[in-house]
């Protein structure tokens, strides 16, 4: 394993920018999946699945013997490598590294893991990211803060987006803005933040913007409208979708905000008030997969992002089963993956 210079500039790619490959992870401890792998199971492998179809490379990990023969068996070689590794959990957007790009090449960006603000510590949830960087033989540059994936969007030309929520809250590193703008401009060369107050109802993570909000061009964004008067996120959303029109990017483009069908009021296995989202689509190569639960606007949901992904094929895949219910789940498919860039 090998370490990037600290002095050399950085850019973080959007996401719609080629990538080499998708890492995931195969669910793999049932105690953290309410004693059921096979529900949270069947929504990877077709997540996994549509990914592959599309042409990309698809790069599972796998815990332990089990997990590893049954991902062999869900996954045939030429849909997915499945990978021996150790990891808490599958969230690896948060877990994982963050590829970014310097003169001299690809390098993984590490943060420091505090278990989601001391939420859930798993083991192996803080070695994975380096576990991945030795595969792809990408040096790693270290950053002594905590820092999720999730919790920011990029679009590429040095613009982040994120949440108060997150960012700037006690359990993560007590920031200050200030602080954490400085922070995000070592880490990712940022030269915009644009700031939203938070996220959705019974977020785990505390309101990640991924979740919210997701850049899908230079100066455009997509976010979600309320699905109906029962959306328990009609406020937030709204209040979204207004800051987001009040703002530039960091070329000083106003934002040309898209607003998409949300997927409303929806119950869990538990009948808690869940944090299902449309916005946590993974965007890869020839192929947008946005998770669906089976709602009345999914349809709705799934042509506009169509027509926001004209050259893409946009493909809904079921994410009940990540989404869980109680301690178990409560993300998605852009929850469970990294994107690895050409």
């Amino acid at each position: 394993m090998t370490t990037a210079p600290a002095n050399t500039p950085i850019v973080t790619p959007s996401e719609w920018a080629p990538q080499k490959a998708i890492w995931t992870a195969w669910p793999a401890d049932p105690a953290e999946w309410n004693d059921d792998l096979e529900t949270p199971r069947r929504d990877v492998a077709a997540l996994v699945r549509a990914l592959s179809i599309a042409g990309n490379k698809v790069r599972v990990l796998a815990n332990g013997d089990e997990a590893e023969a049954t991902a062999h068996a869900a996954l045939p070689i030429d849909v997915a490598e499945i990978i021996p590794a150790k990891y808490g959990d599958i969230w690896l957007r948060d877990t994982g590294p963050i590829f970014a790009q310097t003169p001299e090449g690809v390098v993984a960006l590490r943060f420091r893991t505090n278990s989601w603000g001391g939420k859930y510590d798993l083991p192996d949830d803080a070695i994975v990211g380096d576990h991945i960087a030795s595969i792809a033989r990408t040096p790693i540059r270290r950053f002594d803060f905590v820092l999720e994936g999730g919790a920011v969007d990029h679009d590429g030309e040095g613009t982040i987006l994120t949440t108060r929520q997150t960012l700037l809250n006690p359990n993560r590193n007590g920031w200050s803005k200030e602080a954490a703008e400085a922070a995000l401009r070592e880490a990712f060369g940022a030269k915009k933040v644009i700031w939203i107050d938070e996220g959705l109802k019974n977020d785990h993570t505390d309101g990640h913007v991924d979740n919210i909000a997701r850049f899908v061009a230079p100066g455009r964004v997509v976010c979600q409208a309320p699905a109906g008067p029962d959306d328990p996120n009609a406020a937030t959303l709204d209040a979204i979708a207004a800051t987001l029109a009040r703002e530039t990017d960091a070329a000083g483009r106003k934002l040309d905000v898209i607003r998409i069908p949300g997927v409303g009021l929806y119950h869990n296995a538990l009948g808690e008030v869940s944090p299902a989202s449309h916005m946590n689509f993974i965007i890869a190569n020839g192929v947008v997969v946005v998770p669906i639960y089976g709602t009345a606007t999914e349809a709705d949901a799934l042509q506009a992002l169509q027509t926001v992904f004209p050259d893409r094929a946009v493909v809904g895949v079921s994410s009940r089963g990540l989404l869980g219910c109680g301690e178990a789940g409560g993300g998605s498919f852009h929850c469970i993956t990294q994107q690895e860039p050409a």
